[in-house]
């Protein structure tokens, strides 16, 4: 491998699903798992293709009761190419069987995935029989294929195959087809429900060398259609013909091969559906893209073009393993969320568009991907937040129908903004379908919040903070003080009937109702929500201020709840530390050591106890950092701020007593665990920051997660690990009168460089090295950039560079 490529060699069918979904291909608006062509689905080989935002809803009969799911579906496959051979002399009544890499012949194969390039390239030698069954000779078919998802033209994708025949000549068949024959079946524990999305299925072709395929989402009534152009170069081939059925569209190539004369074979797609704009029919610009498309050698050229922009943008420069892998992220990120999201209605999908897990849901995992993006793609960022915007109504009719105020979000959101999380979900070590009480992490709107907030002070777009960005957090901050409940006993406000990021705790143990009361991040985050909107009422321009209090009906009675509500919110403690949530430290201690030693792997631990009948409610565990999250979110002067508003004292030696404490608690059942974790050791100049950092960085490459990266990648961790390195090894903030910075690098990762946008200037380039930050403003007209460098005030104008000396940590133990 190169610092630009991942190449696999040979063919493991146990890993195929893996590489699947780490050689997707994509670009913002649809992606393609890197199947091979000539595959169908199955349990070795899952082809898969999602078009952002694309969602459908149907009903399933589970566990005795009907449930209703919306999934981000699974559309036509454009990919399947399958091909077979017959050298002259051969004289058998059938043909030869279709290839597969399954069927024995396969002599060799490697693919590479280009990061720089957004391509992937197969190659492969098959056995070809030239003679008798019994000891005849052999001759060597080779295929050099190579396929892109297009980054410049969102709606193209194309396969390229070369195919060379070595010790023989013959007949080369070739079938290149559009295949609506797809359900969405990449999740096994999803195997209980229904998966047939795609309905009234047309087919036809416009030539003989293209056929298109349109179809329908059976309840959201997305029209889908593909077109596909099948040419091939050099010369024409010795027959041709369409097989149109219903749902596939077929188109069969026979051609004459001659030894050391390559054949190649160019197919091209054009994939549309009714949610575009800019078209006044899908399947009219579906076939146009196909039929115009330039041939492959310029359509590669201007999808190498697109993607050096983008990596000037974005890369970040990191030697060694880790800086190979930050590449791989930043791919996969991109291929996700890149500039064409910015012209979408969609949000962060969790597992990217690389497979169906969570089925396609928004989360909170913006938190994790809208800060890399604030400083480098501002644009999808703001894109990302009007996907939330669009659904503020949906997320204050929710409040309404709970009895409260304001804006409540969904844990789990799809294409319309209700709550979409699962009412039962299924433990596939037990086999028990279970009440799933997930949608109860209302912290959700505290991210949104928290994300407009962020990328406000980073892009400088006031605009957006005093129109959009004040709906969202004003009604966010109205519903935090509605949920709110007065306690004249402790004379503190408390929140209850949550769950918070733990997941593993829904409710107190045997109790008849699920929630918890006063989850500590849940309330913190309330109100630094309150306080926010509080500094955004009185900052925003008077003719503002009185237009959308009036619009909202926000009047200084309010006003002053919310004020009180953010100065008296209840932190719970035990001790000596802060408490996950009030109760937690009553609850039983996990013998962890015996648990280790008889299932090894602990990460889901909420699976293991429920298997044997018990529940992880009983106990002092964590799925993942809850509390811990404080310390990702707000630097510690932030952080130590907001207890002090609410009454708290918050020193390091608590929360490094905190730290501790939970880190001998947690299970790590969540990728965003180790990332928190490596955060804040690092932030904390923790010598076990790096080995969190490097479980992140592996999670998905060495799938630690249970196999589970096979049905999508892990998107909120890989843009986190990015973050990671952009703020969190530099200790940077983006602060409205200044990019701040506050070095913490470890030992292993202290080489760092990157470019970054920052309110007006682009390609500002910081790197940390040794113990030297240094700061380039590139020559523009704009102002220049004031510096904060662990206490030290600079003044960088256009052109010029400034370094800032710093002591490298002194790295310690924060023990269990």
């Amino acid at each position: 491998m190169t610092d630009w490529t991942w190449e696999y060699e040979g063919y493991d069918p146990r890993q195929e699903r893996l590489r699947e979904a780490l050689c997707t291909l994509g670009n913002g608006y649809f992606a393609t798992r890197g199947a091979a062509p000539e595959t169908a689905a199955g349990p070795v080989h899952y082809p898969g293709t999602y078009v952002a935002g694309c969602y459908n809803r149907l009903l399933s009969d589970v566990a005795g009761r009907q449930v209703e799911n919306e999934d981000l579906v699974n559309v036509p496959n454009w990919l399947p190419l399958r091909f077979r051979a017959r050298p002259d002399g051969d004289r058998a009544a059938e043909a030869a069987p279709w290839f597969t890499p399954d069927d024995g012949s396969l002599l060799s194969a490697r693919q590479v995935l280009d990061l720089r390039g957004g391509t992937l390239t197969r190659y492969l030698r098959i056995r070809v029989p030239t003679g008798p069954a019994e000891g005849g000779a052999e001759g060597v078919l080779e295929v050099v294929q190579q396929r892109l998802v297009h980054m410049g033209d969102a709606h193209l994708a194309a396969l390229h195959t070369t195919f060379t025949a070595h010790g023989w000549s013959g007949t080369l068949e070739v079938e290149s087809a559009l295949d609506g024959r797809v359900t969405n079946a990449g999740v096994d524990r999803y195997r209980d429900l229904a998966s047939q999305h795609l309905v009234r299925f047309h087919t036809g072709s416009v030539d003989a060398g293209t056929c298109w395929l349109r179809c329908r989402t059976s309840t959201s009534d997305l029209r889908v259609v593909l077109a596909a152009r099948t040419r091939v170069t050099a010369r024409e081939p010795e027959g041709r013909r369409m097989l149109l059925e219903p749902d596939r569209a077929t188109q069969h190539l026979t051609l004459r091969i001659a030894e050391e004369e390559p054949v190649t074979v160019e197919k091209t797609v054009g994939l549309h559906t009714s949610r575009d704009p800019a078209i006044s029919d899908p399947s009219l610009a579906a076939v146009d893209a196909a039929v115009h498309a330039p041939a492959f050698p310029a359509l590669l050229a201007s999808h190498r073009a697109a993607w050096a922009r983008l990596w000037r943008r974005a890369e970040v420069d990191v030697p060694g393993e880790a800086g190979r892998i930050l590449r791989l992220h930043t791919f996969h990120l991109l291929q996700t969320l890149s500039p064409h999201t910015a012209g979408l209605d969609v949000g962060v999908p969790a597992r990217g568009l690389h497979g169906e897990a969570y089925r396609g849901h928004v989360f909170w995992d913006e938190l994790f991907v809208l800060p890399f993006l604030n400083l480098h793609f501002p644009e999808v960022s703001r894109a990302l937040l009007d996907y939330r915007h669009r659904r503020l109504p949906a997320a204050c009719r929710a409040a309404r129908d709970a009895g409260l105020a304001g804006a409540m979000y969904p844990w789990q959101s799809g294409s319309d903004g209700r709550e979409e999380t699962q009412v039962l979900h299924l433990n596939p070590r037990s086999g028990r379908w279970l009440p799933d009480n997930s949608r109860l992490q209302h912290h959700v709107g505290s991210a949104v919040a928290y994300n407009v907030w962020r990328y406000c002070e980073a892009s400088g777009d006031t605009d957006y903070l005093h129109t959009k960005g004040a709906e969202m957090l004003l009604r966010i901050a109205r519903f935090w003080s509605s949920a709110a409940t007065y306690d004249p006993a402790l004379d503190r406000y408390r929140i209850r009937r949550v769950v918070g990021p733990d997941e593993y705790h829904d409710s107190y143990p045997d109790a008849a109702e699920p929630g918890l009361d006063d989850n500590a991040y849940t309330n913190v985050t309330a109100a630094w929500v309150l306080g926010r909107a509080l500094d955004l009422a009185h900052l925003l321009p008077a003719p503002r201020h009185h237009e959308l209090l009036d619009e909202l009906e926000l009047d200084d009675v309010e006003l002053d709840r919310w004020r009180d509500v953010s100065r008296k919110l209840h932190v719970p403690f035990h001790a000596g530390v802060i408490s996950q949530f009030d109760g937690y430290g009553d609850l039983a201690e996990l013998d962890w050591a015996a648990y280790r030693a008889r299932y090894g792997d602990i990460r889901r631990l909420d699976r293991i106890l429920e298997g044997e009948g018990d529940t992880p409610n009983r106990y002092q565990v964590s799925k993942q950092a809850d509390v811990l999250m404080l310390g990702y979110l707000f630097p510690p002067d932030e952080l130590a701020a907001l207890f002090s508003r609410l009454g708290y004292t918050m020193s390091d030696d608590l929360w490094r007593r905190t730290v501790g404490y939970y880190l001998g608690r947690t299970s790590h059942g969540s990728t965003l665990s180790s990332l928190v974790h490596s955060w804040v050791l690092a932030r904390a100049r923790d010598r076990g920051a790096w080995e969190y950092a490097l479980e992140t960085l592996r999670g998905d490459v060495a799938d630690t997660q249970g196999g589970t990266t096979a049905e999508g990648i892990h998107l909120g961790a890989m843009a986190g690990t990015l973050d990671l390195v952009q703020r969190g090894l530099t200790g940077m903030e983006a602060r409205a009168d200044a990019l701040a910075f506050d070095p913490a690098a470890l030992p292993e990762l202290s080489d760092v460089a990157y470019r970054l946008r920052y309110r007006g200037h682009w390609d500002i380039g910081v790197h940390l090295s040794g113990n030297t930050l240094r700061v380039t403003v590139p020559a523009s007209s704009q102002l220049p950039v004031r510096v904060l460098c662990s206490g030290r005030k600079m003044v960088v104008p256009q052109g010029k560079s400034a370094t800032c000396p710093y002591a490298q940590p002194d790295h310690r133990a924060t023990g269990p």
